[in-house]
């Protein structure tokens, strides 16, 4: 049988496509699990911030000219918060930079919040095709609990709003909550799943450090958080109602209808290059045969002042072929498709260890066939141990 040709490591980013991060770093309060760069202000010069966007988007499209893009994806913070006409500049800029694909996904983050849902039809006109809901919660108590300043008869209102805008419509749900139990959550779940127009994210609480969760839980006073067996418990209800509904896992987290998964998340797994602007952005970009990780000033004043100054806003580090071989390992067994064992080859230098993906098939954490390799469900709850196992020391 013939080999297939490898895809050369300098092209290797058109395997998974272009996409464009902008990052609005601001948010009307700091939510208490949060670990994103966000920032809450009382003023925002929105018209300072515009020309700092398509400052920056001129300055990578000249990097990355003719490039097709695929998506475009506004995160936070809280991109609900920008002005419409801000976010019709963007994406007006974005589209004499680049030139855009048929089907091109452009997501917004939103908040459902009244006056955020107000906004909705300023977003669509502007070309936001996709809008993704931070619900969290169904309930009020829990939502205080989070931080959220919505409540669930808000977000329910913001969900109709949504679904009546735009093509499609996502939301989050947060579950491992304190005091949360596996009937309470299949309850939420399964009013969800009737809600849901064709894609949910599903995340476990993570108490991560630095936040105001994680000191509280340093100190001993988060109370009622699950522990491992209803945490797992949890976890495979989900992945059960979900697939019960039609919304397959198609990553660890995120479920979908057929067709209607992330657009711009796959860019990430599949190891495609995308483009990370704002404060604190981080990116992939081929330059030049060399794939970069990028990564912007993080302060917003700072990042800010730097582009109106027309200093470099961000670093670029050269990703030796092995690292890059790990980053699409680790990124696309997060996937339901699982990684292209050819493609890892190429990029590593040489082929995954045939023993070790013997025995990770044995005990039943993944599946191959020729040329792809694919974690069970499973094996994607023991993601790290299995790219511990999987790449060379």
């Amino acid at each position: 049988m013939t080999e297939p040709a490898l895809v050369p490591p300098a092209e290797d980013w058109r395997a998974g496509g272009f996409g464009l991060y902008v990052h609005w770093p601001f948010c009307a309060a700091k939510c208490p699990y949060c670990d994103f760069n966000s920032h809450v202000a009382r003023h925002i010069d929105q018209r300072r911030w515009q020309a700092a966007f398509l400052s920056e988007i001129d300055r990578v499209g000249r990097l990355t000219q003719g490039r097709v893009l695929s998506s475009v994806f506004f995160g936070g913070g809280t991109p609900s918060l920008m002005d419409p006409e801000l976010v019709d500049a963007i994406l007006t800029r974005v589209r004499a930079t680049w030139p855009m694909a048929n089907d091109a996904e452009i997501t917004l983050e939103a908040n459902p919040t009244s006056v955020e849902a107000g906004r909705f039809r300023g977003y669509a006109h502007a070309g936001v095709s996709r809008v993704s809901l931070g619900v969290q919660a169904l309930n009020d108590a829990d939502l205080a609990r989070l931080g959220r300043l919505h409540t669930a008869a808000d977000a329910r209102r913001a969900f109709d709003i949504a679904r009546d805008t735009f093509g499609r419509v996502s939301f989050d749900l947060i579950y491992g909550r304190q005091d949360q139990s596996l009937e309470a959550w299949r309850a939420e779940l399964s009013e969800a799943l009737a809600m849901a127009v064709d894609h949910l994210s599903l995340y476990q609480l993570t108490i991560e450090p630095g936040t105001a969760f994680g000191d509280r839980h340093a100190r001993g006073g988060l109370k009622g958080l699950p522990d491992e067996d209803l945490a797992a418990g949890m976890y495979e209800e989900t992945q059960d109602l979900c697939k019960a509904a039609g919304f397959s896992a198609y990553e660890v987290s995120n479920h979908a209808r057929s067709g209607a998964e992330g657009r711009h998340n796959l860019v990430y797994w599949r190891y495609g290059d995308f483009a990370g602007i704002g404060p604190g952005a981080h990116g992939r970009l081929t330059l030049n045969g060399s794939r970069q990780a990028t990564e912007a000033v993080m302060e917003p004043a700072r990042w800010l002042a730097a582009v109106e100054d027309g200093k470099g806003v961000e670093t670029a580090t050269a990703i030796p072929p092995q690292d890059q071989a790990g980053e699409y390992l680790m990124m696309g067994l997060r996937v339901s498709e699982g990684i292209d064992l050819h493609r890892y080859a190429s990029l590593a230098g040489a082929p995954l260890d045939p023993a070790v993906l013997h025995r990770l098939a044995e005990d039943g954490l993944v599946t191959m066939t020729e040329d792809r390799l694919r974690t069970t469900p499973t094996g994607r709850l023991l993601l790290n141990r299995l790219v511990a196992e999987l790449l060379p020391d």
